[in-house]
């Protein structure tokens, strides 16, 4: 289930939040991680990237110089909670593009995109709008690659956000050649089912017009 949406600029701003449950002290535990994690990113870090943080998944994306996150419980469809992050995205760009990166924008800015975060996320916590999002990611986009990483790494052993940009750039490449490599066995798997009946085909052609228009 997912449980908070944040959206920051990339200079540390919190531009919206989701109204949450304030009571749950171990969800709020995960907003401050959010925003120390936030306050690392680099210009070369990963710009979509998953967070393990004991029962929840921090997952976010960047988008221009704005950064989008969501909370979500472990166990959480995480090409769900990119589909969601990337309606709001999509939103949020198309609502504010001429606002949001202007130098004198105050914390909190745009809390009414909370109207927008509750009727997305009532949506995507639906069973049957779960199932059918879940079954057009698959067959559109597939099984996405994201980095994930645990947070405690990150936050209390020194490991770097920038890290995850190379380990994504690498998987990239190593998909890349996979796909070239599925192309070539796809093609000669062709060649090998249809050359044959190529051959046979020509034959008779070539044999027609021996016997009937030499």
């Amino acid at each position: 289930m997912i449980k908070s949406t944040l959206i920051y600029r990339d200079d540390g701003l919190p531009l919206c939040a989701s109204v949450d449950d304030e009571s749950d002290m171990s969800l709020n535990e995960q907003k401050k991680k959010v925003k120390i994690v936030i306050s690392r990113l680099t210009p070369n870090s990963a710009t979509e990237a998953t967070l393990e943080s004991g029962k929840y998944e921090i997952n976010y994306i960047k988008r221009d110089v704005v950064i989008f996150v969501v909370i979500c419980e472990i166990g959480y469809p995480r090409n769900l909670a990119f589909s969601y992050l990337g309606d709001v995205s999509e939103e949020f760009q198309h609502s504010y593009s001429h606002e949001y990166g202007k130098p004198n924008i105050r914390p909190y800015a745009f809390v009414s995109f909370d109207n927008f975060l509750q009727k997305t996320k009532k949506a995507y916590s639906d069973k049957k709008v779960q199932d059918n999002l879940d079954q057009l990611n698959q067959e559109l986009v597939g099984v996405k690659q994201i980095m994930s990483k645990n947070i405690e790494d990150l936050l209390y052993r020194g490991d770097s956000l920038d890290k995850m940009s190379d380990m994504s750039a690498s998987l990239k490449e190593s998909s890349k050649r996979y796909r070239k490599s599925a192309q070539k066995i796809n093609f000669d798997l062709l060649i090998s089912q249809y050359a044959p009946i190529a051959i046979v085909a020509f034959f008779f052609v070539f044999l027609i017009w021996w016997v009937f228009l030499k």
